[in-house]
């Protein structure tokens, strides 16, 4: 591994440095369009989480977001979905998983993203990123990428630790044309809190943004973190200053196990549609309203819009309150969530618990 402050092996080239540039001004203008659209109009979803598969090549063991044995979803399939979530106004799609790079089409489905107008970003491990995969992802057109480091050196728990990834981490310094952010993680599970800043000070050394996540029990639901992971914690979020979570208090309050008095708009700002093409509040709460995408009304949308969600003021999934940053301000949520109809593929969905119809 080499030392944190020896950049001299991780410089990117001119060209590289140039390309980086350029796509970065462009993502920026476009995100800035992005929060004038979600400002001046709530009917259109601003983030969508897709997965084009469920296979892990890990399993790591506080996850369940993965299974060992599920097929790609088809190429054509994903690019009819995306089709879809682009005709709602879409202004961001984050692939994720499972591994989405174990989707062996998975650059055809950055760029169509990207050809339909919307901002391309993914979640991975980072084990299948090679100098190849990183070219591919460059001349897909990804624009942004995230990997969650939970060690420094692999455990029983997992393997995603920064003595296995540093040398992929080097090739995306180099290579990359896309912005990467490191999340490092505290909380259940981490053996070690201070290889979270080990982790982060990495990220930035490599001219990443860093964040740091906390581990949510087997419901999504906070745990509050001890006085040192806190402490931690803080100095994290105080390096990570470049990054937009630096402006969400709620996850403030999930270090201190709070609960966070916000309006969550997943099911219509935000949609999770999983591998089977059925859309959910997001990756803890999969099951409801489990309808088919292409069946998805705005009708559909704009009930989930004003719908209290139980989960919310436990929960502890970052990407759904940042969305709702952007709408915490307006329309109070009166409504409960309609009835659960039965599910298609009920082996492979969570239940979310009773719920209750409007009345």
């Amino acid at each position: 591994m080499a030392l944190a402050g020896d950049k001299n092996s991780v410089q990117p080239s001119a060209a590289v440095r140039v390309r980086r540039s350029l796509r970065f001004a462009r993502t920026r203008l476009r995100e800035l369009r992005m929060i004038g659209r979600a400002l001046a109009s709530t009917k259109h979803p601003i983030l969508v989480h897709v997965i084009p598969n469920r296979r892990c090549n890990l399993a790591c063991t506080y996850c369940n977001e993965f299974d060992d044995f599920s097929k790609p979803v088809p190429l054509e399939e994903m690019k009819n979905r995306l089709d879809i979530l682009a005709g709602m106004g879409t202004s961001i799609i984050t692939i994720s998983g499972g591994e989405p790079l174990m989707h062996p089409e998975i650059d055809e489905i950055i760029r169509h993203i990207r050809r339909r107008g919307m901002i391309a970003g993914m979640i991975t491990n980072g084990f299948l990123l090679d100098k190849k995969t990183i070219d591919k992802l460059n001349a897909a057109g990804l624009e942004h990428l995230q990997i969650s480091i939970d060690n420094a050196v692999p455990d029983e728990v997992s393997l995603k630790s920064l003595k296995t990834l540093d040398t992929r981490l080097e090739w995306l310094a180099q290579y990359a044309i896309f912005q990467v952010n490191i999340n490092s993680v505290l909380g259940s599970g981490v053996k070690n809190p201070e290889d979270a800043l080990k982790i982060a000070h990495r990220a930035i050394d490599l001219g990443f943004t860093s964040t740091v996540g906390i581990i949510h029990d087997n419901n999504g639901q906070l745990k509050p973190l001890g006085p040192r992971e806190t402490e931690i914690f803080e100095e994290i979020m105080t390096l990570g200053k470049r990054s937009f979570s630096r402006f969400n208090e709620f996850q403030h309050n999930v270090a201190r196990g709070r609960e966070h008095n916000w309006r969550c708009r997943s099911g219509s700002r935000y949609l999770y549609i999983c591998e089977d093409g059925l859309v959910h509040w997001c990756s803890q709460q999969r099951g409801y309203p489990g309808i088919p995408l292409t069946q998805y009304t705005p009708e559909m949308r704009h009930h989930e819009y004003f719908t209290d969600k139980f989960c919310a003021p436990r929960c502890t999934v970052s990407c759904v309150q940042q969305v709702g940053i952007l709408d915490n301000w307006r329309d109070p949520q009166t409504r409960k969530p309609k009835p659960m109809a039965p599910a298609p593929v009920p082996a492979q969905l969570v239940q979310i618990g009773s719920v209750r119809s409007d009345s």
